[in-house]
């Protein structure tokens, strides 16, 4: 008799054996050996009857209670609304935390959100199970409108963001863009279609290059070309006039 060693959607690394006998078949990012089902690529498990498989993770956003994160509607259920948050899983808006009004069960849910729509929110809870809940009820938490939405690797979101967010506010200042940055790598932008346009080549810039130091100067030299003016770095009271704008404050 076969015994699976994982649970569906857990998080597996390369040499983990999550399954012994023949009864369970590998797929991929696992194989066989003997007796064994083995993991070949870190991901999340995705157990399908008998088969078993994983999706890659390498690169992409873990979901941890009391991030800030940029989703779009995927889905309107009963009790909620279902959102794509750039993981491996997704996560649920429930009634009560969509809206301060009372939302009645049986209500057109699509007058508070409708599918594809994009909203700037806040993890709640994350489960065992990699359940996964948010709510837009908070300062800064709503749904986005206008403006447009860039992916960048969630791991360059901190250099993105600078050190007490002194990147983005430069950004902020010498385009006049609004600018929201969620943890899960999303990026709203909005202001003039050429400054938008600047905005994202910055951003880029920055995801491209976050490895190689003098990163900051380099940046500011950028917009200066391209905005045909001087840039100023940021100083603490801009930084902090510019705070509400963007969210996911996280320093290296």
């Amino acid at each position: 008799m076969g015994e699976l060693l994982a649970k569906n959607k857990e998080i597996v690394v390369p040499g983990q054996i999550i399954a012994k006998g023949m009864d369970f078949l590998p797929s991929h990012g696992t194989y066989r050996m003997n007796e064994d089902v083995i993991v070949n690529i870190l991901g999340i498990l995705n157990v399908e009857g008998k088969v078993l498989k994983t999706t890659q993770i390498s690169g992409r956003y873990l979901p941890k209670k009391g991030d800030t994160i940029i989703g779009k509607v995927e889905d309107i259920l009963m009790s909620g609304w279902r959102f794509d948050i750039n993981a491996p899983y997704s996560a649920v808006l429930p009634l009560k935390d969509a809206s301060f009004d009372f939302i009645a069960k049986g209500e057109d849910l699509t007058k508070y959100f409708r599918l594809e729509d994009y909203a700037v929110g806040k993890i709640t809870n994350v489960t065992s199970q990699n359940l996964v809940d948010i709510t837009v009820k908070g300062p800064g938490l709503r749904r986005l409108r206008g403006g447009r939405i860039i992916k960048v690797n969630p791991h360059k979101v901190p250099r993105i963001i600078g050190k007490k967010g002194s990147m983005i506010s430069m950004i902020k200042k010498a385009t006049d863009c609004k600018i929201i940055i969620g943890q899960n790598g999303l990026v709203w932008l909005e202001g003039e279609p050429e400054m938008e346009t600047i905005t994202m080549q910055a951003i880029k810039k920055i995801e491209k290059e976050a490895h190689i130091s003098g990163l900051t100067e380099r940046v500011q030299k950028f917009l200066e070309e391209k905005l045909g003016k001087p840039v100023e770095l940021a100083t603490e009271n801009n930084r902090q006039n510019n705070n509400h704008d963007y969210k996911g404050e996280q320093n290296e």
